[in-house]
């Protein structure tokens, strides 16, 4: 009778009292959303130059074009693009307005040269910017591969150090030693 109130007592302290209950399959809440990151890089600028290459070759003018695309993409170009939508909504000029909205951004002050040239030769928009989303892309793939590269060279000093004592000291000395004391073990 002991044993089992033993064995009793003991199943009772093992169980866990009734705060620790597993709130997280009965907790209302919805799970947080994440985050949209702010610049999502190279990738998604060429993404954004090809929707705004689609909405001109649909008919749409500059100045919309840019408004749908500042609506479907995020960070800093979906921002400059709002503006120069804003802006030539307003009356200015397109190039006035894209060179404005340039600034000092890399990408963006080619698609303002692209606007200007565009603006002043009729050249095709769309095309140029088919060929610019490309040109992003193909930079950015060359990108990647040269960091991959420089991390497949940064990489083999450190396996070089490490790997190439443990082979002298495991793999070679033992072999000179036992090769050494044969010949010398024979000569003496």
């Amino acid at each position: 009778m002991s044993v089992a109130l033993a064995l009793l007592a003991g199943s009772l302290l093992a169980l866990p009292p009734a705060v620790w209950s597993l709130r997280r399959f009965r907790d209302p809440r919805p799970a947080p959303i994440a985050e949209v990151p702010g610049d999502a890089g190279p990738f998604a600028e060429a993404a954004a130059y090809d929707l705004l290459a689609v909405c001109l070759r649909s008919g749409l003018s500059a100045a919309a074009a840019a408004s749908a695309v500042a609506v479907s993409t995020h960070g800093p170009l979906a921002s400059t693009l709002g503006r120069v939508a804003d802006l030539v909504a307003l009356g200015t000029d397109a190039a006035t307005a894209w060179q404005r909205e340039a600034g000092d951004r890399a990408g963006f002050t080619e698609l303002a040269a692209l606007v200007r040239r565009t603006s002043t030769s009729g050249a095709a928009f769309a095309d140029g910017l088919a060929e610019l989303a490309q040109r992003r892309r193909d930079d950015a793939q060359d990108a990647a591969l040269a960091a991959a590269e420089r991390a497949g060279v940064r990489i083999s000093a450190p396996l070089g150090l490490c790997f190439l004592p443990a082979f002298v000291c495991l793999g070679i000395v033992p072999v000179v030693l036992g090769l050494a004391s044969s010949v010398w073990g024979t000569a003496f």
